[in-house]
């Protein structure tokens, strides 16, 4: 117990020659180092707007003003950790100078993600799409949310968050369904061999124009597409704006569909017919 007691006593005080000694000047650097953290951190805050702010005065895309500030912001945050640590009493010169002698080593085992910093640069300098638009890069579809220094980010109808590297949305034909106003809406749709086909294609043609958001202009075409198995298959392809793409869809459909039944058009089922020989 008195072991304890004098071990106590000593570690007291210890600590008091050293906060007599060091704790002045710990706690000034300390102090030092959270004014400079605060500092830079708000300096970032501002060059962050400064760059948004400069390159959409000449013009320069969201897509690309983002990739910029965030490239920028990232170094900065890295000179001012490294200045804090710094002024704690960090010994930070092995550490700058150990880069220039692992840059090189580091280069190849981040060879994937320079490749990816080069493509999210291609990405947004070129813009071939930008946030809110409906792609397709990469064996993937959906709504592009961000595009970072080394990922894409979207969004799938069904809500689901894919991230995929840059390199490999650069490095795969991309298909922007937004960049357009206006799009053409692709269905088919089947009648019987027994009908009149003229009469089918206007009925069909009157049903469509009729639909709530098809346009006049370009004007919506039917028209035979093939004589398959078991029905005369028809193209059916209204334009509309890119916003009523999916409701005109399917407002379409529903709409042919009824008036081939009021006309009393048969739309067939696959079928086979099997012929038996007579014994």
């Amino acid at each position: 117990m008195n072991e304890a007691f004098a071990s106590g006593v000593e570690f007291i005080d210890y600590l008091k020659g050293w906060m007599m000694t060091q704790g002045v000047g710990f706690m000034t650097a300390l102090l030092t180092a959270a004014v400079i953290f605060a500092a830079g951190w708000l300096i970032i805050r501002l060059l962050n707007a400064a760059v948004h702010k400069a390159l959409g005065k000449y013009g320069h895309k969201t897509l690309f003003a983002n990739f910029v500030a965030s490239v920028v912001t990232k170094s900065c945050w890295a000179i001012l950790l490294i200045t804090v640590l710094s002024r704690l009493g960090v010994d930070v010169t092995p550490l700058i100078a150990g880069l220039g002698v692992t840059g090189f080593i580091l280069g190849f085992a981040f060879q994937e993600s320079l490749g990816n910093l080069a493509s999210g640069m291609m990405i947004a300098i070129n813009e071939p799409f930008k946030v809110g638009d409906f792609v397709e890069a990469a064996g993937m579809s959906g709504t592009i949310a961000e595009v970072n220094m080394m990922a894409t980010v979207m969004t799938t109808p069904d809500n689901k968050r894919i991230v995929m590297p840059n390199k490999s949305v650069w490095g795969s034909p991309i298909t922007n369904y937004s960049a357009q106003d206006t799009r053409r809406v692709d269905m088919q749709m089947g009648i019987a061999y027994g009908e009149d086909v003229e009469r089918a294609l206007d009925v069909m043609l009157e049903a469509v124009n009729r639909v709530p958001g098809v346009l006049a202009e370009p004007a919506a075409s039917v028209s035979v597409a093939g004589l398959d198995s078991s029905q005369i298959t028809v193209n059916i392809r209204p334009w509309a704006k890119n916003a009523d793409y999916w409701t005109v869809r399917s407002a379409t459909l529903a709409a042919v569909k009824a008036e081939l039944n009021n006309a009393g058009i048969e739309i067939p089922f696959p079928q086979v017919v099997v012929h038996t020989a007579a014994k």
